[in-house]
């Protein structure tokens, strides 16, 4: 409803007799009547109560004595005794019935904030939270409802002005009118119901604020959320307490803004006036929605702000019973006598308006409320996620938990509008496994003693064991290969190599080893050419022997060319491998191959008297570089060979 416009006021008299005297006290909210003249001012200084009790300083409001036959003649002595008597009424009507008002305090759940230079309505609380009755049903009995204010930074109380230019505060009923409301308004605003021998009073908190520069809102006052279900149709953010500034036949523009952006050809939202249309509700359209609406009354525009926070929350037709996600079957809580049992109970909650969530432990069917046992505690956290779902976690711990703790039934329960569910938690005492830490050590340092042990005969005994391996499970390689002879002998022809070739080498090789030596002095016939008979004694041979000396990487020698011969033949065909023995040690060659064959090939090194016995490491290094042949001379040498220390 628009707001009601004071009017004449009728008077009212109250005559009471004065002992001793002729004089009559008259109140009255007008002028003096029959010659009744006011002595005091028409507004108690500090505080003002009902018509017909006097207040608590002794100054009561509209107070008037007469005399019918001189009060009118404003005599200056009866003024002054007048004025004493009321000081003394008052301060007698104090000390018997003021004590008795009902005082309710600050009502800080009441705390009220509005915007400076904007309209506002305040309805007195006692009717809301602490009567019974409305104000209808008090008036009709007589109460009187008086508004009292402290201002900022002020302690008494003082009487509210009616009376302010334009009318700018103004009560009707029950409820206080700010046309508009300035920062000065601020402070502690009082409502008293009284009458002769009745009284109760409650005062809240009244804050007005300027908003924040360059925005819409002042961010000190907390706006009020409303919830909408997630991609539900057709919602309506409607603008909060409008009603009653302006009558129904204006039509006040309005305009909506979404965190302080005017919304407009916004996705989905659509504004019709004081309601703003929500197309499908979505999460990211969550925001501050303020509203401003603007009408004029008396000639003077007004603007109202309100602001609503919209919170997306899960729709009621997607809500679910509890959702455990521990304890469950595959956790299983293992420990030992005498240790701290801790036993989580995490539940998810779709969420659900007005629906309670609860969860509870349980230990053998009884609740841990019901247990009272200074070991069980419980403890309760929540997360809060997107949609207002949310997450319970219900710990349940037991101190110095005995082995009959540990066998007993831990259940969680959880329940919300849509069911119940539990779920057991595995608890067991933990096995001690037996203790095999000096077997393990054994069989941990046996492995490693073998492992060490085979490395050691491997390292020096491979050689033998290559051997024994060939002569046992080798392939033959003289079976069909189109090869005459098994090594031809390349070495420098003088006198010391000639003997070690055909003495040493031929001697064990062929007598001991069993091997067919093509030796070109030996085994070539006079008058043929020496590079064709050459090549052709290598083609047919399986290995090329080197023999190094200093006298061989001399130019233009017979050796160069058979050495040149057996690589590129290695090298294209394949057909034949170079074995390189170092007879006596080079210290630099200039010969090409020779450096590529001593960079590619293993020297296998002859170191005099200790290579001459036929058991040695040089001739077993050289069995191994020789083809793999089934002879039974050669055989029970390599497996005789097993048993001699090189």
């Amino acid at each position: 409803m628009p707001r009601a416009r004071p009017g004449p006021k009728e008077g009212v008299h109250f005559k009471e007799r004065l002992t001793g005297s002729s004089w009559s006290r008259v109140l009255s909210r007008n002028a003096c009547r029959n010659g009744v003249k006011p002595l005091l001012s028409d507004s108690c200084p500090l505080r003002r109560l009902s018509a017909n009790r006097p207040c608590k300083f002794g100054l009561c409001k509209h107070i008037y004595y007469s005399k019918p036959s001189d009060l009118c003649s404003r005599k200056r002595m009866k003024m002054i005794g007048a004025l004493l008597v009321t000081l003394w009424l008052c301060m007698i009507t104090l000390s018997s019935g003021s004590e008795r008002c009902d005082d309710w305090g600050v009502d800080t759940m009441k705390q009220i904030q509005i915007y400076d230079g904007e309209p506002a309505k305040i309805k007195c609380p006692l009717f809301e939270t602490f009567l019974k009755y409305n104000y209808s049903t008090a008036h009709s009995a007589g109460l009187t409802l008086i508004w009292y204010r402290i201002g900022q930074d002020r302690d008494l109380e003082e009487p509210i002005n009616f009376r302010l230019p334009d009318n700018r505060i103004s009560k009707e009923k029950d409820t206080l009118w700010f046309w508009p409301a300035l920062l000065n308004d601020t402070g502690n605003y009082t409502c008293m119901l009284r009458n002769t021998t009745y009284c109760s009073k409650v005062a809240f908190p009244l804050e007005v604020v300027a908003k924040d520069q360059h925005s819409c809102v002042s961010h000190s006052i907390k706006p009020t959320e409303e919830m909408f279900y997630l991609e539900h149709a057709n919602e309506k953010i409607i603008c909060p307490d409008i009603d009653g500034f302006y009558p129904a036949s204006v039509t006040p523009t309005v305009k909506w803004y979404r965190n302080c952006k005017l919304v407009d050809d916004f996705y989905e939202r659509y504004p019709q006036g004081p309601k703003l249309v929500i197309g499908i509700v979505r999460n990211v359209y969550e925001g501050n929605y303020t509203c401003i609406v603007t009408f004029k009354d008396h000639g003077r525009t007004y603007n109202l702000t309100r602001t609503m926070k919209m919170k997306v929350v899960g729709s009621p037709n997607k809500a679910l019973p509890p959702q455990f996600i521990s304890p469950n079957e595959k956790v299983v809580y293992e420990l030992d006598p005498g240790g701290e049992l801790v036993l989580s109970c995490e539940v998810f909650f779709t969420f659900l308006k007005d629906s309670r969530t609860e969860v509870w432990w349980t230990i053998d069917g009884k609740n841990t409320d019901d247990i009272m046992d200074p070991k069980i505690k419980v403890t309760q956290s929540e997360i809060i996620g997107n949609f207002e779902d949310k997450t319970i976690i219900r710990t349940l711990t037991v101190a110095k938990a005995t082995p009959e703790d540990l066998k007993r039934n831990y259940t969680c329960y959880a329940r919300n509008a849509r069911g119940e569910d539990h779920s057991q938690a595995v608890v067991r005492m933990k096995v001690v496994p037996p203790k095999y830490t000096v077997e393990l050590a054994c069989g941990l340092g046996a492995t490693i003693l073998l492992v060490v042990v085979l490395i050691v005969i491997y390292h020096v005994y491979w050689l033998e064991m290559v051997l024994f391996y060939r002569a046992h499970f080798g392939t033959d390689e003289t079976i069909l290969d189109g090869k005459e002879y098994d090594v031809y002998v390349s070495y420098a022809r003088n006198a010391e190599e000639e003997e070690f070739v055909l003495l040493t080498l031929r001697g064990v090789l062929e007598n001991e080893f069993g091997y067919k030596l093509c030796i070109f002095d030996r085994d070539s016939l006079p008058g043929g050419i020496v590079t064709d008979e050459t090549l052709s004694f290598i083609q047919k041979s399986r290995r090329l022997l080197v023999v190094l000396s200093p006298n061989y990487v001399l130019q233009g020698t017979q050796a160069l060319l058979e050495l040149k011969a057996g690589l590129e033949n290695m090298a294209s065909k394949g057909s034949i491998k170079v074995i390189l023995v170092q007879y006596k040690a080079i210290k630099k060659s200039k010969v090409k191959e020779l450096k590529q064959a001593k960079a590619a090939l293993t020297v296998i090194k002859w170191k005099g008297e200790k290579s001459k016995f036929p058991k040695g490491r040089f001739w077993k290094q050289l069995q191994v570089e020789m083809p793999v042949k089934k002879l039974a001379g050669v055989q029970a040498s390599m497996g005789k060979s097993l048993h001699i220390s090189p």
